[in-house]
């Protein structure tokens, strides 16, 4: 999924930066620690540590992030019918296309004036998401199935929209990648034997009722809101009633403070303060809304303060920006709590 902020392509930076900075502390094992990944995005971090640690706490507050948790961290055992659920759903005799929420809003053809879909492959989403409903409610499916099942469809879904790379605006025709069909392919998650905990809450209300080892935070950097430049994955995910808003056909989201630059040193240092965890790492790049000094200010208040770095990347959708470098300089600020 191409996706604000993802860790993905810093994940050997992250790993290796985390595994020798607790090994140098002759800290705790991993696999014999408590990991919370509490912005967990598309749970890249997450997956990363699930085969390592005794447990994994993943949470987001954006529901379609909370799906790919359930998915990728919660399942941790094999699911024996998979195969035969998603033939069922991508064999339009079983599964037919269906003029549901998602044509109706997000496909020219409706008459909405959005074309965030095909019209066939909007009808398809329609039609998949409606059958994974159906079977949930019929109980048909088990829950660990239904997750990964709308896991599948959310990243199926991302893969044939016609956007440039967020859902804040569709493009005015049909991109190569939209024009293609719709199939839903499998989202693969790991095995292990242990149980991980997923949550869907705000993280500094989250962090008063957990506590383990090592807490991993990538909040929002900037001022970009992720319930509007993922509004219809939540959509998607949801499938609830709701009457989109404007050109782009926005749903209602709640503003979050760590886009907001009066409001964020202040939900860094409350979430900080009230963290129940030894170990915090903090993902944040050199051009975020806190500026490096005040993050430093901050962790220095609880405890040992250091930092690694690593050039990164920019977003593509950033890169095209006037004057603006092709790459920024990651940070992974690290704590060691008193």
């Amino acid at each position: 999924m191409n996706y604000i902020g993802s860790k993905f392509k810093l994940s050997h930076f992250l790993q290796t930066s985390i595994e020798s900075t607790l090994q140098k502390a002759s800290a705790k094992p991993l696999k014999d620690s408590i990991f919370c990944d509490i912005f967990t995005g598309t749970a890249a971090v997450g997956r990363l540590f699930k085969t390592q640690v005794k447990q994994i706490i993943s949470n987001d507050r954006e529901y379609y992030s909370f799906i790919l948790a359930q998915n990728y961290i919660g399942n941790h055992q094999k699911l024996t019918r998979v195969n035969e659920l998603l033939h069922i759903l991508n064999d339009t005799t079983q599964t037919p296309p269906k003029k549901g929420k998602i044509y109706t809003h997000y496909a020219l053809g409706s008459g909405s004036g959005r074309q965030y879909f095909s019209d066939e492959n909007a009808q398809k989403i329609d039609a998949v998401r409606s059958k994974i409903a159906q079977w949930k409610k019929e109980k048909l499916i088990e829950d660990k199935e239904y997750y990964f099942l709308l896991a599948s469809l959310l990243e199926s879904a991302d893969k044939v929209a016609n956007t440039a790379s967020v859902y804040g605006a569709f493009l005015k025709h049909l991109k190569k990648s939209a024009l293609k069909g719709f199939i839903l392919n499998p989202a693969e998650f790991e095995c292990n034997e242990n149980e991980h905990l997923v949550f869907n809450e705000d993280a500094n209300t989250l962090i008063a009722k957990i506590k383990g080892d090592i807490l991993y935070l990538d909040p929002p950097y900037n001022a970009r809101e992720y319930g509007a430049n993922y509004h219809l994955l939540n959509t998607i995910a949801l499938y609830d009633d709701f009457i989109p808003k404007g050109k782009t056909g926005l749903r209602e989201y709640a503003k979050s403070p760590w886009c907001r630059k009066a409001k964020v040193a202040d939900e860094l240092e409350n979430l900080i303060k009230n963290a129940r965890f030894e170990w915090i790492f903090l993902s944040y790049n050199d051009e975020g809304l806190l500026s490096l000094e005040q993050i430093q200010a901050i962790f220095e208040k609880y405890g040992k303060y250091s930092f690694a770095t690593q050039k990164h990347q920019r977003f593509k959708a950033d890169s095209k920006r006037i004057q603006k470098q092709d790459c920024t300089l990651e940070y992974l600020h690290i704590l060691r709590k008193w």
